[in-house]
């Protein structure tokens, strides 16, 4: 799935657990992260997609049983839930700064949009001409990005800053989505290439630069942070997906212990990621990493 009102659900945080796992970097170097678990009460899975450096994260979640998405923000133990006035198709929120404003996109009766949520009030995002608008994260300089379809149904990265669209387009690209930006501008995401084989990217000073995992058969870059680390997932030949964090060069897989499938989202300047995994029994779960 991928307005002026903030409807607010405050719920105690249950059902998350503390653990001490093991990822291996590529030279075989033992890297040790505390993992949380996020799931909403009552929720038939959650999934977490941002943090920014006060601890608050973002994701969306669906309640039981099935009836609908829903936005979350979780700050201090407090669960928020988030739709934007006349969401019917469901909400997301995807990204949150240092002031606390949210980015998202939900579903109405005439499509898709992105929203800014801000001291709570609502404001749709329409990239003009599109057909249906997601915004990913919004850095502290109140840059948002994004992706969007245009009318002949091709997916393409946006820029949003100061009231002005500019469109992400890695060259050569059947699609081009973007997903995160840091305070330095960097944009990461992922593109499409003419084969039709999927790889992240590096946007940086108007530079493109692949990201691609070894021996992956798709890779996606979802965060960024001011350190220039990378958070993403990746496809290995088997078909299992993964999370992965990038700090200079380096690759270390991120795997949720007993999970079936891994994704790291949103990455904050303290190197806290967030993400979602998928357990034995194909419930989707978000989790907080901290080193």
């Amino acid at each position: 799935m991928k307005t002026k009102n903030l409807q607010k659900t405050f719920l105690s945080l249950t059902a998350g657990f503390a653990a001490l796992f093991t990822l291996l970097v590529s030279a075989s170097t033992a890297f040790s992260l505390t993992l949380t678990t996020i799931d909403v009460p009552g929720a038939a899975w959650t999934y977490a997609f941002g943090i920014n450096n006060r601890g608050q994260i973002v994701g969306t979640f669906t309640d039981f049983p099935n009836s609908g998405y829903h936005g979350f923000l979780l700050d201090r133990g407090s669960f928020t839930t988030i739709d934007p006035p006349g969401a019917t198709g469901g909400t997301e929120a995807g990204g949150i700064n240092e002031l606390g404003q949210i980015v998202g996109e939900f579903a109405d009766a005439s499509g898709q949009h992105g929203f800014l949520l801000d001291k709570g009030s609502f404001t749709t995002i329409d990239v003009p001409g599109a057909t249906a608008t997601l915004a990913e994260t919004i850095n502290n300089r109140g840059q948002i990005v994004g992706f969007y379809v245009d009318v002949s149904g091709t997916e393409h990265g946006f820029l949003l800053d100061e009231g002005i669209f500019t469109m992400i387009d890695v060259p050569g690209a059947m699609l081009t989505l973007a997903f995160g930006i840091n305070e330095l501008g960097q944009i990461v995401g992922a593109f499409t290439d003419a084969g039709g084989a999927s790889h992240g990217f590096l946007l940086d000073g108007g530079t493109f630069t692949t990201i691609d995992v070894p021996g992956a058969t798709f890779t996606a870059a979802f965060g960024i942070n001011n350190r220039g680390q990378i958070s993403g997932g990746f496809t290995d030949v088997s078909g299992t997906q993964h999370g992965f964090l990038l700090d200079k060069g380096s690759f270390t897989t991120i795997d949720i212990p007993g999970a079936i499938r891994t994704d790291a989202n949103g990455i904050n300047n303290r190197g806290q990621f967030v993400g979602g995994f998928t357990d034995s029994g194909g419930t989707f779960h978000g989790f907080l990493a901290t080193p």
